[in-house]
Order: structure tokens, then sequence, then C-alpha cells
């Protein structure tokens, strides 16, 4: 017989439902576990978007009130950490999804789930998957019994990441609704250049170390402490040199040439990166969706690599095909882009400096950035070099960096912090140079640790690096004649899609629905649709329309790549 110390859950009949006596806790009233359960879900508020996140449900009192009242966009995600009181909440919740019950999925009210608490990670995947994408807004924790307290850190843990990833997933949606439609147009205008590009399989620095620099205000110290490392005029350098394209005027303007400048800005004020630079035999990496003059001002290799923003139909015809560039995990800043690519070109050392994602109250970029400069040359008597609107905004804080100084950052940056850790920590061929960061998850070395390592007497793990084929083995002849053929194809495909709704050609609905499905990359930007994966019935003529407007200028775009392949 089970007995309160026992390993097991104590099941006892109270008042009304059941009392569970596990681990020396009694988790549910023994009085009347209904009527309190119910009194704390009348309490919950009720809210637009909102994922009520209910820890350790055990019977599931209470929910029916709860899941009444809910909007429909709305739902509860039950997480249970502990296997033996999974059982019971398994067994309980079932008849939450039984017709006969009147809380089936069926109704608007009721959208309820039970998970087994793995790995926050592993949680938020569920929530994805069960969901969908870019459902909530909000998440709600809800604690009805006591079996929560068994599992504090990890249940803080998922809370923390489900509400993470709802917001990284609202930015990204919002990124994608402002700049979807040019990452689009940019990808169509490269792939005419990937003839005359290298396979990012060639970018192979063997068990060479590498630096990789961003353009954080940290960059100024490094430089002062290693310059002499950098500068190649003391000689041929033994280690290779990565920076994001903000960080380059900062290298130029101390004659430091880097190896590899890494491109993802898809905007034209990026030009102002390559001030000066036009003919240097520099190699470049870039991004499909960049901007594809800035793949045109430098005068060495160019390198093309795909980090998709969205899901969307063309990548898979591009994989298909042999044309998609070697694919990165989408992270949205350059810098995390860079040691990916660093990572993946060298099976040595990697070290990082000026990935800062903070900033001081007069620097958010080393000096001879565009940003800097243009901040310096605008100072006078009445203008100081402090940006007080920008550094105090609202959300922006007051942080430690890893050198145990006050910097300031914001949510954004912290994000990209984050996705950093939770990316590249605890490998062990990546180290940071000390400067004024924030903790970047990884080992912090000192400039004189710094220079063991670049220049090879350090110890450190290698690991052998698979390479992988950007454009599937294919010569720039063989691109130019099997890319137009693809081309060709993408333009009939829009040139259906057109006369369809334009009542050129009879309209079966079937067949629309698929023309606009290989077609997403028309409407993944729509506000009602990014970040979702998801669109409006071909029966809706407002989306139909705004589908037709965008159908022209890409037309015209394939077009153009067709005859620059060609010449």
């Amino acid at each position: 017989m089970n007995t309160p110390e026992s390993s097991n859950p104590l099941e006892l009949p109270a008042g009304r439902g059941f009392t569970v006596i596990y681990k020396g806790k009694t988790l549910l009233s023994r009085v009347d576990p209904v009527a309190q359960c119910e009194r704390l879900t009348a309490g919950i508020p009720v809210m637009d978007r909102t994922l009520y996140l209910c820890l350790s449900p055990l019977y599931g009192y209470g929910l029916p009130i709860l899941l009444e009242k809910l909007e429909s966009n709305s739902a509860v995600l039950c997480v249970e950490a502990d296997e033996k009181l999974f059982e019971i909440s398994k067994n309980n919740l079932s008849r939450y999804s039984d017709p006969s019950s009147g809380f089936s999925k069926e109704r608007k009210s009721a959208s309820l789930a039970l998970a087994r608490a793995g790995s926050p990670v592993e949680i938020c995947a569920f929530v994805r998957d069960t969901f969908g994408k870019r459902v909530f807004r909000r998440v709600e924790p809800i604690r009805l019994t006591g079996g929560w307290q068994l599992h504090r850190q990890l249940y803080g843990e998922i809370e923390t990441a489900l509400g993470r990833e709802i917001t990284i997933e609202w930015g990204n949606a919002m990124t994608l609704i402002r700049l979807g439609r040019l990452y689009a147009r940019n990808l169509v205008r490269n792939l005419a250049l990937l003839p005359e590009s290298e396979s990012l399989a060639a970018l192979d620095y063997a068990s060479q170390p590498v630096l990789v620099l961003g353009a954080g205000p940290s960059l100024d110290s490094v430089m002062e402490e290693a310059g002499v490392i950098l500068d190649s005029r003391h000689g041929e350098r033994r280690f290779k040199i990565v920076c994001v394209d903000t960080c380059l005027p900062a290298l130029l303007s101390r004659e430091i040439r880097p190896d590899l400048v890494v491109v993802l800005e898809s905007q034209h004020w990026n030009l102002a990166d390559f001030l000066g630079a036009r003919g240097m035999e520099i190699d470049a990496a870039l991004d499909l969706s960049a901007l594809p003059a800035s793949g045109r001002v430098l005068a060495g290799k160019r390198y093309f690599f795909a980090t998709p923003w969205t899901e969307l139909a063309l990548f898979g015809r591009l994989e298909a095909e042999g044309f998609l560039p070697r694919t990165f995990a989408p992270m949205g800043s350059v810098g995390l882009s860079a040691v990916a690519l660093a990572l993946a070109a060298t099976s040595g050392p990697v070290l990082t400096a000026g990935i800062d994602f903070s900033y001081t109250l007069d620097a958010y970029h080393s000096r001879s950035t565009p940003g800097r400069r243009n901040l310096e040359m605008r100072q006078s008597r009445f203008r100081t070099l402090i940006n007080a609107v920008a550094a105090f905004r609202e959300g922006t804080f007051s942080t430690l960096s890893k050198d145990g100084k006050r910097v300031r950052s914001d949510p954004a940056m912290r994000n990209y912090r984050d996705l950093f850790k939770e990316e590249f920590g605890g490998n062990a061929r990546l180290f940071d140079i000390a400067g004024s960061g924030l903790p970047l998850g990884v080992k912090t070395v000192s400039a004189a640790e710094a220079f063991t390592l670049l220049n090879g007497s350090g110890t450190c793990e290698t690991v052998s690096v698979v390479r992988e084929e950007a454009v599937r083995g294919f010569s720039p002849s063989q691109l130019k004649e099997k890319l137009p053929v693809f081309i060709r194809r993408e333009i009939g495909l829009l040139t259906e899609l057109k006369e369809t709704l334009s009542g050129s050609v009879p309209s079966e609905a079937a067949r629309l629905g698929e023309l606009l499905d290989d077609s997403d990359y028309l409407w993944a930007h729509f506000p009602d649709c990014a970040g979702t994966g998801r669109r409006p019935p071909s029966t809706d003529i407002s989306f139909l329309k705004r589908v037709r407007t965008e159908i022209e200028p890409f037309l015209e775009l394939w077009e153009q790549g067709s005859k620059g392949i060609g010449e």
C-alpha cells in the first residue's frame, strides 16, 4: 500500500474529487479540490491570443470553466514534468476531448493539449506543431495544483522559453512584412550571379584558426591590444580574419585586410560599409537575400549561402534542382552567420571579438564604421556623441558586460545573444576575446591568450568539418545552361497564375490553389500570412487582388535574370 512517503503518488478521495500526496507534499486540497481549482480558474483574466500554460494539471479540476470562457484564438497547454504525475493527467484530461463531455475540440472555446515536459526547446516545438505558428501573443502561467513546485526551475524555464519564442515569432513576422518582398526580389536577382560565384565548399581554411570580428564598441579595445597581431604588414598571418560588413571600414582604416566579409543586409544603405573598398581583392560571402550590389563592390571571390527567412516552395524547387547554396539556420544577425560560416570553414579554433549585443552611451559601433563616423561628423558645440533618445528609449536597459562594466542593451540584442548561446554555447572550438559585450556562453580569453591560439601555439579541440557542395558540383558553364531552364519554368508558373487571375484562362479551384502555393513568395510577406505558413482561401477576392499586383514585378525580375545569365 502506498504511503505519503512512498515514491508513487498516493491518490485519496476528498470532499469532491481526489487529492494527491507525493514526495511528502499534498498537491491538492484534502477538503474540496474541485472547488479550490474552480475558484482559481474563475479569477483568471481572459485575454485574446493567449496561451494558458497549466503547470502540473493532475485531474484538470477547474479547466472546464476556463475552456468555456476562452476566446477561439486562445488555448490551454497542460504540461507535466513528472512521469508518474503525467500518467494521472493523461488518464483524466482525455475526457475533455470526448465529444460527449461537451468540451470537444470542435467547440470554439475548447483548445487543450497535454505535453510531457522534457526540455523547453521540445515544448516550444510541441506548441508550434499543435497550435501552429504566430498564433499567440503572450503566455499566461496557471498553477491550479501544488505539483508545479516539484519541478519549479524547469517550469520557469519553459515559461521563459515560450515567451521568448512568441516574441521572436512576432518579431520575425514584422521583419518579414517589411522586408519579405525585398528578400524574394534579391533572391531572384542573385540567382543570376551563381555562375560567376564559387561553391561554398571551396571556402576551406583547413585547420587554420579564424578570427571573427563584429562591429561592436569592444572592437576598438581589441584593436588597441592586438593591433600588431592583426596587421598583415608585420608578416603573413597564420590565421584568417572573417568580418561582418559593417566592420570592414574599421579594419581598412587600420590597414587591416580581412580574408572574408559576410553580408546579410538586403537594403541599399548597407553600401556605405564598402566605401573605399571598391576593387579590393577581398572575398565576400553573401546571403541569397542580400543586396546584389554588395557582391559587386569587392574584386575577390564571391560565395553564396542561404538562410531561408521563411518556408517557401521556391526553396524546395531550388534544392531539388541543386541550385540552393549551402543552408544555415536563419539567425537574423550577421555576427551569428559569420560565426557559423567560420566554424564550417575550419576545423581549428574560432575566436570572436566585437560581437557585443550591447552599446555604450556614446558608441553603438566601433570607430570608423559608417554610423559612428556619421555621428562624429555631426558633433558640434551643441551636439554631443551621446544620443540620449536612442540610448534610453523604451525597452532599453542597463546590464553588466562580461568584463564587469555597465553597458546598455535592448530586447532585440538580448534575443540575439540568447540565440548565440543556444546555437554555439559550449562549443569547445569557439572563444570570445575579453571586452565590454554581453556574455556569449563560450569561453572568454584575454588578448594574450588569443594571440597564442591564433598563432597555433595554444591547445584547442579540432573536429572533422563536413564539406557540402553549395551548388551540387555544377560548373559555371553547366549553371549557365541549367539555370535559364529553371527560370523559364518559374516564368511559366507566374504567367499561368496571372492569366488565371485575369480571367484569360478558365479558373479551376484546385489548380488555382496549386499555383498560389507554388508562388508563395508572392504573398509570404502579407500581414495576414507572414510567419504563419498559411494563406487565405483561394476564394478570398481581396487576397487574390493583392497577389495579382505582385506578379508583374517578379516576372520582370525573372526575365532580367534569364538575360543576365545568357550574356
